[in-house]
């Protein structure tokens, strides 16, 4: 894997070559398409716009995508077709198309040559906050967190399809867990809101704050992101809150010589393939978003991924460390075995004085630390986990220090190239290839005296991605995270049973069971919306007494002012409570309760929501309280 810093190689010499083109052949005779005469034949037909792209591709060596073009009459639309999506390709890059081909050609030299992206860096611990759930130091920065979720502005990047998951809707849509059937961008919607509610609470007088959202989408997601938010009223959100940036896709590269691939199908048409979920600092510096925000007084930006059900668990403290320890970035990160495949967040020092605190994947972690003095590679310290903690693809980023970083940059994040050699000359790709940026690679253009962190949490608490399908989660060795429907679900019951342990809960132990080939750990489906118990200090509010909760047991609270007094559950109990009703729940409910059935991943009359968690929930017998009016509420059975 090859990288480089999109505004190196910036293609200063590519206007010296049009120019050229343009003084030795003039640009009126066409004999500047010399080198394309199937172009040469058709100038007649293109826009002065179009010319001048048709002179960039040429002076950037690119003759060979007009080999196949028929004479000035034939396909003459699909022609104009083509240089569309030229134009396209060349607006949507920083520096334009020319960079990216020049920027392409550098990264594949390196490549070919086996060049070290990290020659000359000396890996080392770098500064962090390290929290325990419920603790005085937890529940300070929890409550630090709260006050400042009113100056912040939340980010998810969802540019991508569940195909990968065995689900072909937008992983948004996909459900976080299925006793409520909640999907993931409305708990999303509903935990920002809690947050923005719970903020305003604290400040004096009046709070207008409307928390911002903006979802970077992409072709495949765009049109589907927004039917799902409109569909559904914003899920309580003003439509004027959240904003959709579209991602668009890079060109693919055939060779070395960073030849443009065209389409098998489609002679004019370039391949094009996703750039990465870097592209979306470059969509937020060019849309304008970061200067309104910063005039109405926000202070942070907060970057997530689309499919952890956990996430909102750890935003309140993790927000609180950026305003406590004043961090230009904060990356949420959870304690990392040594050699586990989740890259390592690591300050690294160059021997010419530059340092950067960033995250380095897995597989290059271990040969950099044996290659600079550490013997024993990517080993566990004392704590019998590794002192580089695990990147879970989070950022907080301070907005002034952002806005002031991308009005140099651009938003362009450092690239890197993975192409597939057919063999060990590394002269010609199994596919074709392009260029890729990741979004927590932001700070390796940041300066030495840039403040960047990380704040490690449980991984029961944090992180629970969704991004495998049954059958690679069932290949995963036993002991190491699955990543799947099937274990996403589960970890949302562990982490709210957890979360009601600490809070004097007697809450059962769980069950192993397989589904979908995975063993994992079954607790009582216990959710909540997010206004209910958006921190630690929120829950332990709302319960009282001897409560206790058996493992068969669900429980599904809807409302802000529910409380838990004396509780004894073994069976399912739904609570819904509009916002003025404040309930008290007691007594002992006993009921058949919901089951959880297994079911085949491959049975294709189910939907495909259930068959890529392995079990669907049957819901036999509950007992369900509707409190819709005003008033103070109590139930003992």
């Amino acid at each position: 894997m090859q990288l480089t810093n999109l505004s190196d190689g910036v293609a200063g010499s590519t206007a010296e070559k049009v120019s050229n083109l343009s003084i030795n052949g003039g640009s009126s005779d066409g004999s500047w398409a010399a080198s394309a005469p199937n172009l040469q034949k058709n100038l007649g037909i293109l826009s002065s716009e179009h010319i001048e792209l048709a002179k960039m591709l040429l002076a950037e060596g690119q003759s060979h995508l007009f080999t196949h073009w028929p004479e000035q009459g034939v396909d003459d639309e699909e022609k104009k077709s083509f240089f569309d999506q030229v134009t396209r390709l060349n607006s949507s890059y920083p520096g334009g198309l020319a960079s990216y081909i020049r920027n392409a050609r550098n990264l594949l030299a390196d490549s070919k040559a086996g060049k070290n992206p990290f020659d000359g860096f000396t890996p080392s611990v770098p500064s962090g906050e390290v929290l325990t759930f419920g603790d005085d130091n937890f529940i300070k920065f929890e409550e630090a967190g709260i006050r400042e979720a009113r100056n912040a502005a939340f980010v998810v990047v969802a540019g991508g399809l569940g195909e990968r998951l065995g689900y072909n809707g937008i992983k948004l849509a996909l459900p976080k867990e299925t006793t409520t059937g909640t999907g993931f961008l409305q708990h999303y919607i509903e935990a920002i809101l809690a947050l923005q509610d719970a903020s305003c609470k604290l400040v004096q007088g009046p709070c207008e704050a409307q928390i911002p959202l903006v979802i970077m989408t992409s072709d495949d997601t765009h049109a589907r992101t927004l039917e799902l938010l409109e569909s559904n009223s914003y899920f309580g959100m003003k439509p004027t809150q959240v904003k959709l940036l579209k991602q668009e896709k890079v060109a693919c590269l055939d060779d070395n010589d960073a030849r443009l691939a065209i389409e098998p199908q489609n002679k004019y048409k370039i391949q094009t393939k996703p750039h990465g979920h870097g592209d979306v600092h470059s969509l937020l510096y060019s849309s304008g978003l970061l200067n309104s925000w910063h005039d109405a007084g926000l202070r942070w930006v907060l970057f997530f991924q689309d499919t952890n059900g956990l996430l909102f668990k750890a935003i309140p403290a993790s927000l609180g460390v950026s305003s406590t320890k004043n961090y230009h970035v904060n990356s949420l990160a959870v304690p990392r075995k040594a050699k586990e495949a989740i890259g390592g967040i690591t300050k690294l020092t160059h021997s010419d004085g530059r340092t950067m605190v960033i995250n380095v994947e897995y597989n290059q972690l271990d040969p950099l630390l044996r290659a600079t003095g550490h013997p024993d590679g990517d080993a566990n310290c004392e704590t019998g986990y590794s002192p580089y903690p695990g990147n879970i693809n989070q950022l907080i980023l301070e907005l002034d220090s952002y806005i002031k970083e991308l009005t140099k940059t651009h938003g362009a994040i450092t690239e890197f190239v993975n192409p597939k050699y057919k063999d060990s000359t590394k002269t010609t790709f199994k596919s074709s290839t392009r260029l890729e940026c990741m979004m927590q690679d932001y700070p390796k253009t940041l300066p030495p005296s840039a403040r960047v962190g990380f704040t490690v949490m449980d991984t029961w608490l944090a992180y629970a991605p969704v991004k495998n399908n049954p059958e690679d989660a069932a290949k995963v060795p036993k002991g190491n995270p699955y990543h799947s429907a099937t274990s996403g679900e589960m970890a949302i019951y562990r982490a709210n049973s957890l979360i009601l342990r600490k809070s004097g809960v007697n809450v059962a132990d769980p069950v192993l069971q397989v589904f979908n080939g995975q063993e994992v750990e079954v607790w009582p489906r216990i959710t909540w919306k997010p206004k209910w118990g958006l921190t630690f200090t929120d829950v332990r509010k709302k319960v009282s007494g001897g409560c206790s909760i058996s493992q068969r047991s669900t429980m599904v609270i809807k409302g802000q002012n529910v409380f838990l007094e004396n509780l004894s559950l073994d069976g399912a109990l739904v609570i819904n409570a509009a916002e003025a009703s404040e309930v008290k729940v007691g007594g002992s409910v006993q009921n058949k309760g919901w089951i959880i059935e297994p079911v085949d991943h491959k049975d294709t009359s189910l939907p495909e929501e259930i068959r890529t968690r392995g079990f669907r929930i049957e819901k036999v017998d509950q007992l369900e309280m509707n409190y819709t009016e005003p008033g103070k509420f109590c139930f003992k059975s």
